[in-house]
């Protein structure tokens, strides 16, 4: 008995901050998502979850402006490797696509976007509405993710007065916002603990308005050193991005930073076991 426990203690941490296993290892199912809460018409969504009939607490995770899939067709390799991470500790996951169903591949580089943070926080009520409905979920221990655009939808979804007939997000991460827009907006506070990852030297979406926003409404933000946007992403080298549509210079750094990817997966693990709970 304790050898098999040893061994599931291993197999825990291995899932949770080594190198992500191949998603073909895990249960994929593509939903679809229709519903008055989204406006802009139905959606499709990847789930993913771990065996058995839980019910499991569960992460709604948010792409960013490069779209949810690789150019074959699977789970880009940012949501794989957290997606992977997240099933082996024993959450469900949610990966709202806002853009397929629309005919949107990506907006990164794309000047006048058809699709903004605050529409895909519609999206967001949507799948947890949809999440209410399904008996492996345990709507009281809810959690949501989000990347650049994603972790901007993120703000608009915590923002008071918004999802009050819904189950609740007990907590919310936003890795590498931009909060200029949300920053303009009247009265704008996060409604449930929001925790910010961001690289120090982040030239795309730049940490300084987030900074100032977590100072002046409450929430953590956390700043890594010399780290660049993407830094969570697996294994993804250091290089500038051209042909950005949303910054002035059109360009930025992009790419892994070790240090600061291995203490923001010890952070998120820590925020969601705290908050939600031994899955």
């Amino acid at each position: 008995m304790r050898l098999h426990r040893c061994l599931l203690a291993a197999a825990m941490l291995v899932a949770m901050f080594a190198s992500a296993a191949p998603i073909q290892a895990l249960e994929t199912e593509r939903v679809s998502i229709s519903s008055p809460l989204a406006p802009l018409g139905p959606f499709t969504a990847e789930l993913l979850r771990p065996p058995g009939a839980g019910p499991f607490p569960t992460i709604v995770a948010l792409h960013g402006c490069g779209g949810l899939f690789n150019k074959e067709g699977g789970l880009a390799k940012r949501e794989t490797d957290w997606a992977s991470r997240l099933v082996g500790a024993g959450y469900a996951v949610l990966f709202p696509d806002s853009f397929t169903a629309r005919g949107i591949r990506q907006i990164c580089t794309v000047h006048d976007r058809s699709i903004f943070p605050k529409d895909r926080a519609d999206d967001v009520a949507a799948a947890v509405d949809w999440l209410s409905r399904q008996p492996f979920v345990d709507t009281k221990r809810l959690a949501l993710m989000g990347w650049s655009h994603g972790a901007m939808t993120a703000l608009w979804t915590v923002r008071p007065d918004f999802m009050t007939s819904l189950p609740q997000f007990k907590t919310a991460i936003a890795f590498y916002p931009g909060c200029r827009e949300v920053a303009r907006q009247p009265g704008w506070h996060p409604r449930l603990p929001l925790t910010i990852l961001m690289g120090d030297a982040d030239d795309w979406t730049q940490p300084g308005p987030c900074r100032e926003l977590a100072e002046r409404t409450g929430f953590k933000f956390i700043g890594y050193p010399g780290a660049y946007h993407d830094f969570d992403a697996p294994d993804a080298r250091i290089r500038v991005r051209k042909g950005l549509g949303a910054i002035k210079k059109g360009e930025a750094h992009v790419g892994t930073d070790p240090e600061a990817r291995a203490a923001a997966i010890k952070e998120v693990m820590g925020i969601l076991g705290t908050s939600l709970g031994a899955p």
